[in-house]
């Protein structure tokens, strides 16, 4: 934010800048000043992590338990973290921004794993009236219960299953997949430090790692959260005349400082266990898409037919507007060739 105040600027048509008063800016920032109409557009307060971390943030109170019970007391960075080493937890989180933040939702699959397992094992000990530490060694069939929810997905190794960049020549492909598996390697070595837990030991080989990332990359949605930035200017400019002009005296050169960015959207990636099990076709009956009213966290699945009693729903994985060859070749990827009733037509 302070490179933000201390280079604010105005974008003209032109492409000259003219500085935004920082005046205005400051007054924005430190509730001085308020918006017309910006009453229409209230937002919760920002919630931190109950550990006292910096990097996670919540909407709600509700949230940011659920996160913590869930996974982020072992991933947290703050005084209150569970893991075995926030110094090293530092270290994971710098490699994966630096390199794939994928590897941060790996790590919280594996997170929330163990925690599920030691309640589940905490609960079956209860049961039988017997102290969890009575019970040495791993239980196995409480850490397989524990896995289920990411078992769903369907996996591959994310250096088998990655695309190709369009600049790396086929010559080098194997190199390419090799350095891929590498840089899993020293991110599952930094995360085995930060949260190791000897009972799930299984959740920390290479093997597993890769499953986990591979099925991310072959399964997870994007999410997208539209800025309230861009439906309050929205809401602006469709004012009636008198009271739109009198309000953009004020909001055009906060809108003109923004210039594109104005619209700029929440940007976020999910794994939705049931929404993984829905398999391709290139004619698909329904499509994962978020509506305006879907404002929430959960996946949704629209149909775009009428759907059959008894009738498989799929999706497609690609975009099916591509030709029959693109189609195919970007399929590979997931590990099939596409046989729906459209491959099968323009096939012949």
């Amino acid at each position: 934010m302070k490179c933000l105040l201390e280079f604010s600027i105005l974008q003209t048509s032109s492409g000259s800048t003219i500085p935004l008063p920082m005046m205005a800016v400051e007054s924005l920032m430190n509730g001085e000043l308020a918006l017309p109409y910006s009453n229409k557009f209230p937002l919760p307060s920002v919630v931190s992590c109950l550990g006292g971390c910096e990097e996670a943030f919540y909407c709600s109170k509700s949230c940011a338990e659920a996160d913590w019970e869930s996974s982020h007391c072992l991933l947290c960075t703050g005084e209150k973290s569970e893991s075995c080493s926030r110094k090293a937890l530092l270290k994971f989180i710098q490699h994966a921004n630096e390199t794939n933040d994928i590897f941060l939702l790996a790590a919280k699959a594996i997170s929330f794993t163990i925690l599920r397992y030691r309640k589940l094992k905490a609960s079956h000990m209860s049961e039988q009236e017997k102290p969890a530490s009575s019970i040495l060694g791993t239980d196995l069939s409480l850490l397989l219960e524990a896995w289920k929810p990411i078992s769903i997905g369907h996996k591959r190794r994310w250096w088998d299953c990655i695309a190709l960049p369009d600049d790396i020549d086929a010559s080098d492909e194997a190199t390419f997949r090799r350095e891929i598996q590498e840089l899993a390697f020293t991110s599952l070595q930094l995360l085995k430090e930060a949260i190791f837990d000897k009972e799930c030991e299984l959740l920390f080989s290479l093997e597993i790692y890769g499953h986990i990332i591979g099925m991310f990359e072959l399964n997870n949605l994007d999410l997208v959260v539209a800025s309230p930035v861009e439906d309050y200017f929205l809401y602006i400019d469709d004012l009636p005349y008198p009271e739109k002009k009198e309000a953009e005296k004020i909001t055009q050169p906060y809108l003109d400082a923004l210039g594109e960015d104005y619209s700029n959207c929440c940007q976020g990636t999910a794994f939705f266990p049931l929404q993984s099990c829905m398999n391709h076709s290139c004619c698909p009956n329904a499509k994962a898409f978020k509506r305006e009213e879907d404002r929430d966290g959960q996946a949704t699945i629209i149909a775009l037919r009428p759907i059959c009693n008894g009738e498989e729903v799929t999706i497609s994985y690609i975009d099916e507007d591509l030709s029959f060859e693109e189609r195919q070749a970007l399929l590979a990827d997931y590990g099939f060739r596409c046989r729906c009733p459209r491959c099968l037509d323009e096939e012949r």
